[in-house]
């Protein structure tokens, strides 16, 4: 069993920076590829970013990129994700998701396996 909790979100204006923080249970969270997604009110779920267990690889929303930065410290069990430059539309619940079977990134939330509780992020204009 994996546990996920996310933490630092909160309301920021129009061209700030927030940075989130998944922290994980469980004694393998370096096998464990990592994922960032949100979900605004009324809408579906959404990809923003993943990584792989090494750190080597990720991947990004092309709504994200050039803006968000995932990483990860394995060594305390973390999963991050700096957003800069953030806009309204970023405005969601965001959710880090842990797999442990995938060797690579996924965009698809039916390829984790464990969720966390979710941290609320509000950008005003």
């Amino acid at each position: 069993q994996v546990q996920l909790v996310e933490s630092g979100g909160g309301l920021v204006q129009a061209g700030g920076s927030l940075r989130l923080s998944c922290a994980a249970s469980g004694r393998t969270f370096s096998s464990y590829t990592m994922g960032w997604f949100r979900q605004a009110p009324g809408k579906e779920r959404e990809f923003v970013a993943t990584i792989s267990a090494s750190g080597g690889t990720t991947d990004y929303a092309r709504s994200v990129k050039g803006r968000f930065t995932i990483s990860r410290d394995n060594t305390k069990n973390t999963v991050y994700l700096q957003m800069n430059s953030l806009k309204p539309e970023d405005t969601a619940a965001y959710y880090c998701a842990a797999s442990t079977t995938l060797r690579y990134g996924s965009r698809r939330f039916q390829d984790y396996d464990y969720w966390g509780q979710g941290t609320q992020v509000t950008v005003s204009s």
